[in-house]
Order: C-alpha cells, then structure tokens, then sequence
C-alpha cells in the first residue's frame, strides 16, 4: 500500500467523525466570507455615513477570525489525541515522524480546504440574504444585489490559511514531542480522574459558590444607590470581575464535585445506574474541564449580555425618542416652528400646537437628592427647568409647592430623590422656599431643557410669572419656549417627516423629530446587534461544537464501561436515561450558570440602553437556549450509538 492510498483510506475513516467539525468550519468560513463581502456591498454606503458600518463590519471580522482561530485548534488538539493510537502503530511499524506528519498534513489539507471552498460558497449563497437581514434591522432604505467580491475571496483564503498552518506547525510539534509509548497514553492520560474528594476541593467548592454569590450582591448593589463614590464604583467593578470569574473556575472545580458528592453521601452511596452514570461520571471529569468551561461560560455570558443590552436599545428605540421628544416633531425656534407649519399647511397635512413657556432657574436641591461623586453636580446650584401649571392639564399646585414631573431612571439610580422636602429656587431678587410634594412620570418638554433626564418642576402660574420676569440671564437657556407638533393622522408622519428633513430643520440642535431619532437609534443599535448577533451565534456553534467533541471523546473512553454494563443486563434503554441525564448537566449546567452571570450584568446596568428590559431580555436567553441545547441532544444521539455498539 503507497503512502496516497494510505492517507485516502485514512481519510474516508476518519470523515465520519469530523462531520460536526466540518459543520462548523463551514459555517465559520461562510460567515466570515459574508462579513467581510458587507464590507465591500455598496449597499453598505447607505450606512457608512452616520455609523461608519464598513468599520463596525471589519472590527466584528476580527473578532470572529480569533473566535474561529481558537476552536479549530482547540478541536484539531482533540482529534489528534483520538488518533494518538493511531500515530502509535504507524511509528511503531516503522514509520518516521516526517512521514507521519505527511499522512495528517494532506488528511487535514483535504479536510480544511474542501471544507473552506464549501464555506467560501454558501457564504457567497447567502451574502444578499444577510446584507437584507442588516438592512431590514437597521431601517435602511437601499438595494442590494447578489455579486462576488474577489477582494473577500482573497481575504478569506489568506486568513484559513494561516489559521491551517498554525494547527500544521502544532500537530508538527506534538508528533515531535511524543514517543511510541507517551502515543498510546495520551487517551487514557487525557482526563483527570479522582476518586476521592479532597479537602481542598471541598474547600474551592464552597469558595466557588460562595465568591459567584457575591458578586451577584455587589452587582445588585453597583447602580442601587447605595454605591456613589467614583473610586467605589470602580472597586466594586474589579471586585465583581474577579469574584464572579474566579468563583466559576471554584465552581466547576470544586463545588459540582461538592454538591454531587453531598448528594451521593445522602444515599449512603446506593445509586441507581442513571445516577451512576450522570452523578459520578459529571462529578470526576468536570473538574479536569474547569478552565474551558469557565470560559465557555464567561464568553457565553458576555454574549448574551451583550446582546440583551443592544436589543435593550433596539427596542426601547420609541419609547426613548418619545420621551426625550414628547410630540412628533418638537422646537424651541418659533421661525423654524413657523417655517414646519407653512410646509405642513402647503402640503394639507393636518396638526396640533403645544407651545409651552420654560423658565431656567437654580435650584437648591441639597435636601431632596442624594449624589456622591460619581454624579459630580453642585444640587446647591442646580439649572432646573420650571413650567407653569396651566401647561399641564388637571394641575394644580399652590404657591408654596412644587411638583416634580419626567425623572429618568438612569439619573434616579445616581441621584435619588426623596418623596417630599423643602428646596430653593433662586432669583435676582432673593431665595423663593418651596415644598417639594412629589413626582409625577409624563415628560413634557423635550431633551433641550432636560438635558436628557433631570426633572421638570410644576409651579403656580403666579409664581411662574414673578420668575419670568425676575430670571437669571446666566442660567436661562437660549431658547425658553417649547413647541410641539403633532400630526393628527398616523400615517401622515413619514410624509411630514421627509418634509423636515428636506427644509433642513434638523441641522438645528434644538429642532427634533420623533420619528427621526427612533429611526437614528435603531440603525446605529441595530447594526450593533447584528454584529453581536452573528459573533453570538458564532461562538455558540463553536463552544457548543467543543462541548461535543469532549463528549465524543468519553464516550469512547467508557465504551468499556457500557460494554460491562450491557452484559451485567442493563437494557440499552436504561443507560440511555442516565447518559441523557448526564447531557442535562454538562450542557445545563455552563448554560444557566452563564444565563445567571448575564442576568446580573444586565440588571446592572440596562437602564443605560433603554427603558424595556424583560421582553428583549428573555427572547434573547430563549433563543439561545434553543440553539444550545441542540448540542445536548446530538451528544445523546452519539451516547445511543456508542451504547449500541458496545456489545
């Protein structure tokens, strides 16, 4: 037999074990090659002027080339310790190392290239769709057509290649270092294996535990209010990075070593053979797995929480332009005002007028809100903007009270504000004492007087008079009216909204659309949560495809096992319940823990993004548990297989 039709049979062998590795090369590559193919669309143009999408593309491209880098090497470093027995024999027969590493070499060229062609093609085959599906998230209106960018063919090809001759100088370096009997030692040595629970383990299982628990404390306690020095703050960020990290690592360790061993002493050590075969298998392997489970976890919840956090912000996209914008379209220029009107009239577009008066005023605010340096903002002295009772319907306040109205939460989580107390409002004239009687939710300005979020005070309309005419020139803001317009018929916006755009009414600051910042907002989170979406997406396959491999990988190692256990007369379907039990745990167990930590960091933070959190939030974790658990039942099927054949 010539070394070529050795290393064909060996490849036709050898397929049937890499069709998820090859699965996932070609996903990876075809992705990569759409990515890199948006960058080169001309449809992209469309984007590039407002959110600079060609960089967005070409910073997610790199990021995935790392992501893919890692799993084919970490995936090529199982398969060729699977054939360590392999490489044995033919060293043994006497076969040189060069001529071995000639056999693998031109077996995985045949393996990586094929599938790099075929990657290179259903990426090609789909670059329109995922350029449509961009498009169509971000709300932009362009055309794009199905065409080959040779530039991204060269690029793709460069990139796989290098990434083939790093795993061909690794398999160089491993058959180098091993010697025939380190060869067939590599499986059985591969996986650490302990029989007893030692008291360190016991105590990095309770230490696991004990450091994600708090983390998850200080992560409630980081935006609560409780926490509102600058040094503080980032403290308590460093301490939840290392407790949370360093308690996953305790946690598949130790304490899943731990809590299956409490459990297995309960029982007095009688365990039915599906506890056999999902307790004390999980409970001696997963602590030699501690360090790539952790970061699978870690990554897995830095995707999720990434990508909770932008739809956050897809989502929330008009309920934030309607609370920053209060109408439809909103002015503080009574000419631009009028210019909008007359376009509006001319085109018999009919609407409504708010015109609301806004006095700036400084504000003593010491007794009613709690700030520390985090917010650094003088509440002796605070620009405060102040409206009249008669611009909000079925207000009425007397002269010496004041209400509160258009807090956001984002502010209220730095600066919290007390239901009731005394504050100032200061004048050319004097000190005006006031009692602060509550806070109401509706906003009725827009941003401009706002500054985004701080409230709104709701005063008589006699002491609203006294401080126009009394104001502070320093403190009062360019404009100090509000007019808003609102189109009586819905479907009327857009056509009105073309026509601000087309006046150029939005190059003034102070001038804003509704319409026009929910559509800014959803292109610019939008693209952000494409690129998420499919790094997300990317890491899931390949972390779920390792996870795989790991399981191919002891089901061969307790092939013996099932062998023993089949003759002993447990039926194929009673090892099944336990290897599927088994699978819950291997794969449920970084799921939820990496469900969990993104949970956390959500909390911590989401009011920075948007004003909905559970819907986005839920549908994000939902979808990923689908895909994921996918993974978990393709290893049953592999168990069902190996069990089959163990007899």
């Amino acid at each position: 037999m010539t070394i070529n039709q050795l290393i064909l049979r060996s490849f036709k062998k050898n397929i049937k074990n890499y069709y998820l590795y090859v699965f996932a090369l070609i996903f990876s590559v075809s992705l990569y090659f759409a990515f890199v193919t948006l960058q080169y669309d001309p449809a992209m143009d469309a984007a590039k002027g407002s959110i600079k999408g060609g960089a967005s593309i070409r910073a997610a491209s790199v990021l995935l080339v790392g992501i893919v880098t890692v799993f084919l090497v970490y995936a090529n470093m199982i398969f060729i310790k699977r054939r360590s027995k392999e490489i044995g024999l033919f060293h043994l027969i006497g076969m040189t190392k060069r001529k071995i590493f000639r056999i693998l070499g031109v077996e995985n060229a045949l393996l990586y290239f094929l599938s790099l062609g075929m990657g290179i093609f259903v990426g090609f085959s789909f670059s329109k769709l995922i350029m449509m599906i961009l498009l169509k998230i971000t709300g932009v209106n362009a055309v794009t057509t199905l065409h080959f960018s040779s530039q991204s063919f060269i690029q793709t090809v460069i990139v796989f290649t290098l990434i083939f001759l790093f795993i061909l100088g690794m398999n160089a370096l491993f058959i180098r270092k091993q010697t025939i009997l380190s060869l067939f030692r590599v499986t059985s040595s591969a996986e650490q294996k302990v029989q007893k629970l030692s008291v360190w383990e016991m105590f990095m299982g309770i230490a696991g535990i004990s450091l994600i628990a708090f983390g998850y404390f200080v992560s409630t306690k980081l935006f609560s209010g409780d926490i509102t020095e600058m040094n503080e703050l980032f403290i308590a960020m460093v301490i939840i990075l290392v407790s949370v990290i360093l308690g996953t690592y305790f946690f598949y360790k130790g304490s899943v070593s731990f809590i299956f061993n409490l459990i297995r002493k309960k029982k007095d050590g009688y365990l039915n053979i599906k506890e056999v075969l999902s307790l004390s298998s999980i409970m001696f392997r997963m602590k030699s797995n501690s360090f790539l489970l952790t970061i699978v976890t870690t990554v897995s919840a830095l995707a999720i929480g990434l990508l909770s956090l932008s739809y956050i912000s897809y989502y929330s996209a008009e309920k934030s332009a309607e609370d920053n914008v209060i109408k439809d379209f909103a002015f503080t220029s009574q000419e631009d005002a009028q210019i909008f009107k007359n376009a509006l009239k001319s085109k018999d577009l009919p609407f409504e007028e708010t015109v609301i008066d806004v006095v700036m005023v400084h504000a003593n605010l010491k007794s009613i809100i709690h700030s520390g340096e985090v917010m650094d903002v003088d509440l002796s002295k605070m620009a405060l903007p102040v409206v009249s009772e008669k611009s909000v319907p079925g207000m009425d306040v007397s002269p010496t009270e004041t209400v509160f109205t258009g807090y956001s939460d984002m502010l209220s989580k730095f600066m919290s504000l007390e239901d009731s107390g005394k504050i100032e409002f200061h004048s050319k004239s004097g000190s005006i004492p006031l009692d602060y009687i509550g806070l109401r939710d509706e906003y009725i300005v827009s941003w401009y007087f706002t500054n985004g979020g701080q409230p709104v005070a709701i005063v008589d309309d006699s002491l609203f008079s006294t401080l126009q005419q009394d104001f502070d020139p320093e403190v009062q803001r360019e404009s100090s009216v509000f007019i808003g317009i609102d189109m009586k018929k819905e479907e009327t916006i857009q056509q009105a909204n073309e026509l601000y755009l087309d006046l150029g009414l939005d190059e003034n600051y102070m001038n804003d659309s509704q319409l026009q910042m929910s559509t800014d907002q959803k292109l610019l989170m939008g693209l952000l949560m494409f690129i998420v979406g499919f790094l997300g997406l990317t890491f899931l396959i390949t972390s779920g495809c390792i996870l795989y491999f790991k399981q191919m990988d002891e089901s061969e190692d307790e092939k013996s096992n099932y062998t023993i256990l089949r003759k002993l007369g447990f039926t194929q379907g009673d090892l099944t319940k336990g290897i599927g039990l088994k699978q819950v745990f291997n794969f449920g167990i970084p799921l939820i823990i990496g469900l969990s930590h993104s949970y956390f960091a959500v909390q911590s933070g989401w009011f920075f993004f948007g004003a909905e959190l559970w819907t986005p939030m839920l549908l994000v974790m939902i979808l990923y548990t689908g895909l994921y658990s996918i993974f978990g039942f393709l290893s049953v099927l592999n168990y069902k297989k190996v069990i089959r054949n163990a007899l």
